[in-house]
């Protein structure tokens, strides 16, 4: 599944462990920020959010916020990365 823009959503076949990196820049503000949400499992048959932003060059801020099932925990990534996209920021594009 893709959002507008074609961003990769949390519950693509793809997200499993593997952090998605969002970025939003404008020079004329000075703005360089991250976003980084990554879904793995948990110790209690649960998943766990793991939540990274801050500005591009720091370590950022760090939350982890835990749910009874992977379902969950996609549905609440899912709303965080349209509301971010929302507000400007863009999937990383992927060098390989």
């Amino acid at each position: 599944m893709s959002l507008d823009g074609g961003i990769r959503s949390c519950d693509s076949v793809g997200m499993t462990n593997e952090p998605l990196l969002l970025t939003r820049r404008d020079p004329a503000r000075n703005m360089a920020r991250f976003y980084v949400l990554t879904i793995e499992p948990d110790l209690f048959d649960g998943a766990a959010l793991t939540r990274n932003w801050g500005r591009i060059g720091t370590k950022g801020r760090f939350r982890i916020d835990l749910f009874g099932s992977r379902q969950e925990a996609e549905r609440r990534c899912l709303a965080l990365v349209r509301s971010k996209v929302k507000r400007g920021y863009q999937q990383k594009a992927e060098t390989g």
